[in-house]
């Protein structure tokens, strides 16, 4: 988009329209290839929650403006920056995603043709673990018009609340999550805590040894059949496990929260 700027003959001026959000914390390794996918973007402003490697230093390279906020919530993470977006049009990427070559020019299509009509577009992501791209595509609200966005809900499965249409945007965002097994391990007892909380607050009924069996399988299934793991071989099943792990993990830690309670 472009107009004229006024009392200026023949001089265009380009209208800023996209801000970038990244939500980061300890991303040192991947922070630039993030936001070298964000290239396009005409405000990028990284969210950083407590990191102690080199993250701020590698954003504020990429000229990024790097806002600290400390919270086990992604839902308060993604709304704190809302305020400091300079621009109509919000695009929500984490540290370890990228925008594909496609994406970027369907949005900036969408964005030229725009009437008003959509409050957010929905985006493709394909998920690469241990450095294995699964089958299944996930759909998540990411561009959002800043006057649309109501707010964020969720600490850790946050969703956006939407006033009016979601469209849906062509090409994908790349997630490459699940870097190591001691990545994974460690990131499922950071976020296990928070879960496991989250159910202890809702009142989850009593933990029981066949409760956590079958929350086990649930995290496997879901994740070698239902999301295709089966299909890439053995990362697939290692995937499996972890979902099974992670689960097991989630809900021992609830069952240690009731009985204190007792």
């Amino acid at each position: 988009m472009h107009v004229l700027v006024s009392g200026v003959s023949n001089m265009i001026q380009k209208i800023p329209r996209i801000s970038a959000i990244i939500l980061a914390k300890n991303e040192e390794d991947r922070i630039e290839e993030c936001l070298r996918s964000l290239s396009f973007c005409d405000d990028i402003i990284v969210i950083d929650n407590g990191s102690t490697d080199t993250t701020k230093a590698k954003a504020t390279k990429f000229h990024a403006r790097v806002l600290s906020e400390t919270s086990v919530s992604f839902a308060h993470l993604r709304n704190s920056a809302v305020g400091e977006a300079k621009t109509e049009w919000l695009l929500y990427i984490d540290a370890d995603e990228q925008v594909s070559q496609e994406l970027r020019e369907n949005i900036h299509m969408t964005l030229d043709s725009d009437d008003g009509s959509y409050g957010a577009y929905s985006i493709d992501r394909v998920n690469r673990y241990l450095g294995v791209q699964f089958p299944d595509i996930e759909h998540m609200v990411r561009l959002i018009r800043k006057s649309a966005l109501v707010n964020w809900q969720g600490d850790v499965h946050e969703t956006p609340i939407i006033k009016g249409r979601v469209g849906h945007l062509v090409g994908v965002l790349r997630h490459d999550t699940h870097r190591s097994l001691s990545h994974m391990v460690e990131k499922t007892n950071i976020w296990s805590a928070t879960e496991a909380r989250l159910r202890f607050e809702s009142g989850h009924p009593p933990v029981v040894w066949w409760r956590i069996i079958r929350v086990m399988m649930t995290g496997f299934c879901d994740s070698y059949f239902k999301r295709g793991g089966w299909r890439v071989g053995v990362v697939g099943f290692v995937e499996g496990m972890y979902q099974s792990f992670s689960m097991f993990v989630t809900y021992a830690k609830l069952y240690e929260l009731q009985q204190r309670k007792k």
